[in-house]
């Protein structure tokens, strides 16, 4: 594809077929996304409707291939270095040189340049033509004809000057043009395929007992892959043996390796740096976390922001007004001024510096960069059009659990006499105990070495505690009602336990045949960032609302430690939708932040959806944006990148529109004599580069932008 109009001649004419959901066709990533109902339509008619358009297909792995794009690259370059070995002699010609047979000099190198260098100049616009279009490449192909075939004409039939070195020019700088612009869009796109190529091609499995090497399309969920230091990860799945650590910055953005034992979860593309491990194979192909981060950055990219949706609009109108002003300035220098050869410069250079590339790569290039960028650091902008939603965002409103707070009880407090025999007391009393808060204080104990007997008998009291015998004594654990009932006072340990509760702590007394010996506090505890999470969100100038099903006293607490205002108490799941809706009837613009699955209604109410630790479900997470770190503080980065990108894609607009507003004036050559330079093709066709190269360089700046 040349220019964003052939990208939108593609999507229309694949949005005709019958059986065609939803095409997107990205001209800077040179991708299409194509929804289709296969009862009605296959990718075989699909692709063929795209070569019919005039362009060549191929599924996925094929259009991305490395060397594919090396090999485009290196015709253009042919091509380019073709077309200035003639270019060249062909300027000191016209400008140097004076002798009888010149012309005819000028018209044997110029006819190469103009239909071997520029021949796809005009297939592009026989296509365009052929569905209706008009393009860059008729543009280009109009120009350029008008230089060579007025000069052939000047050759053979009338006494004119010819314009063959403009022809010549045109077609070998805008050639130059395409050259620059494909390599610059090349970097664009370099994080979405640095990931894709993460995936090692093998990998080692034990199948019969044996250690075998097998290509990565082979491994099957259950298998035990075998992974050495240095070697990446190719599948996702859950180590079974060994201990390592494993740099998942390429995933997540977090730069430090992550130590992995038994039993924990590691990712594809991810790098062993330790020990050997053995792993079972839980998500291969396209279900890894890899695999699925790919995919949705790769959508995004393709996907439309309203505001390119704009630009495309006027690329539309665009180039037949194009026309239009060229005809008209050739018309007016030529009838009203009789200057034939500033009319025909002028026809030439408009068509030539109004090319509307510039115009339709602002929008991509930006997202493109944009939603890498964010690929890098964890951040997955799964819809382009969130970008220009973000900058309206007033409120953010975090649910508490596993997302502000760990999502799973820890003794935070011991007070007693001897906090070492309390605790293992109590963790004596809740050995058997199926409660989170008993799972919590056993965990404790055994992380402080403590050895775990069994109690002699167990007895779980509903809403109060347990009470269990051990060595001949009574140990109760529990509230104080427990503690009434058994007729235990407390009154020694009750500014300890009011204090605890204000600060939203569950607090679980302790007591040996009916004396109370000390307590324990348990809680849900805050995340290590949270707190710097909610400060950085602040200082954005958002409100920031914490919502949780927890009692107002416990949550007010919990709030307090974090510097949270606004607490949206004893809200029960299904609940969490109206409590958004509320906010948003109040006039707010709401950020929704949660797990992305008991609050997935939520999320999806919200303005912006936000889901936090997306872990391996990935694709499966509500929300427009995912953060694959379980990190509050990536909230307030996905907000400043949004914006960035956003700001990005306006200036490129700006200086995509102003370029041409003032460019095509000048070329018309409504400031001739002064500014008559500006009338000259080949300062056309250099200036149009500029302007192309100006867009893909300010988004090339995103890739300097740090979180």
């Amino acid at each position: 594809m040349h220019c964003p109009a052939c990208a939108q001649r593609i999507e229309s004419n694949l949005s005709k077929l019958d059986g065609i959901i939803e095409a997107k066709v990205n001209f800077a990533s040179k991708e299409a996304i194509v929804r289709f109902n296969s009862d009605k339509i296959n990718i075989d008619k699909i692709t063929a409707t795209v070569k019919k358009t005039g362009y060549e297909a191929g599924e996925q792995a094929e259009g991305f291939s490395a060397e594919k794009r090396r090999k485009v690259i290196k015709r253009k370059l042919t091509l380019f270095f073709i077309g200035l070995a003639l270019t060249i002699p062909i300027a000191v010609i016209t400008y140097f040189l004076f002798f009888p047979e010149k012309n005819l000099l000028l018209l044997a190198l110029t006819t190469p340049v103009q239909f071997v260098v520029g021949w796809h100049f005009y297939k592009g616009a026989y296509n365009s033509l052929k569905n209706r279009f008009v393009d860059m490449n008729v543009l280009v192909a109009l120009s350029a004809s008008a230089a060579y075939f007025y000069s052939l004409v000047s050759t053979f039939f009338i006494n004119a000057p010819v314009f063959y070195e403009a022809s010549a020019v045109v077609i070998t700088t805008i050639t130059l043009g395409m050259l620059l612009e494909e390599m610059a869009v090349e970097k664009t796109g370099e994080t979405i395929r640095k990931l894709m190529e993460l995936q090692p091609k093998t990998a080692i499995i034990v199948r019969d007992g044996d250690e075998t090497e097998v290509p990565i399309e082979e491994v099957d969920v259950g298998d035990i892959v075998i992974i050495k230091p240095g070697e990446r990860i190719p599948v996702d799945g859950v180590v079974v043996n060994g201990h390592s650590f494993i740099d998942e910055s390429m995933i997540t953005g977090e730069s430090v390796p992550v130590e992995k034992n038994i039993g924990d979860t590691i990712f594809s593309g991810t790098v062993n740096e330790a020990g050997t491990l053995k792993f079972r194979a839980v998500k291969i192909g396209k279900e890894t976390t890899l695999a699925q981060i790919v995919r949705l950055a790769r959508e995004v990219q393709v996907s439309k922001a309203p505001i390119q949706r704009v630009a495309d609009k006027v690329v539309n109108f665009f180039v037949p007004i194009v026309i239009l002003i060229a005809v008209g300035a050739f018309a007016v220098w030529f009838s009203f001024f009789q200057n034939e050869i500033l009319a025909l410069t002028t026809f030439v250079s408009v068509l030539v510096i109004a090319c509307p590339c510039a115009l339709g790569i602002a929008t991509p290039a930006a997202i493109m960069i944009g939603v890498g960028k964010g690929a890098e650091n964890g951040v997955l902008i799964k819809n382009s059009a969130v970008l220009e939603v973000v900058k309206e965002l007033d409120t953010v409103v975090f649910d508490k659990t596993g997302t502000l707070t760990k999502g799973e009880l820890e003794v935070t407090d011991i007070v007693a006499e001897d906090k070492h025999y309390v605790l293992k007391i109590a963790a004596v009393a809740e050995k058997r105990s199926e409660h989170p808060a008993g799972e919590a204080i056993v965990k404790k104990a055994e992380s402080e070495g403590i050895k775990v007997p069994e109690p002699g008998s167990f007895e779980a009291l509903p809403g109060l505690g347990v009470a269990v015998k051990f060595k001949q004594k009574k140990i109760l654990l529990g509230n104080r009602a427990l503690m009434r009932n058994y007729k235990v006072p407390i009154e020694k340990l009750e500014d300890y336990i009011e204090r605890l509760e204000k600060e939203g702590k569950t607090v679980l007394i302790v007591a040996i045949d009916r004396k109370a010996v000390g307590l324990l506090a348990v809680s849900d505890t805050i995340k290590e960032h949270s707190k710097v999470a909610v400060k950085t969100l602040q200082e954005m100038g958002l409100k920031v609302v914490m919502l949780t099903g927890d009692t107002r006293r416990t949550g007010e607490a919990i709030a307090k430690q974090l510097g949270i205002n606004e607490v949206l108490a004893e809200v029960l799941p299904a609940e969490k939708v109206e409590q958004i809706r509320k906010l948003q009837d109040e006039g707010r613009f709401v950020a929704m932040v949660g797990d992305g699955i008991n609050d997935a209604p939520a999320i999806t109410q919200a303005n912006v959806g936000i889901a936090i630790g997306g872990g391996t479900d990935i694709a499966m997470e509500a929300g427009d944006i995912v953060l694959v770190k379980d990190d509050p503080r990536d909230v307030a980065v996905s907000i400043k990148l949004s914006k960035k990108t956003l700001q990005k894609i306006k200036q490129n607009l700006f200086w995509a529109f102003f370029y041409n507003m003032l460019t095509i004036p000048l070329a018309a050559g409504i400031l001739y004599p002064s500014l008559g330079i500006l009338v000259r093709p080949e300062i056309a066709a250099a200036t149009m580069i500029l302007s192309d190269i100006t867009v893909v360089g300010n988004s090339m700046l995103l890739k300097r932008w740090k979180p």
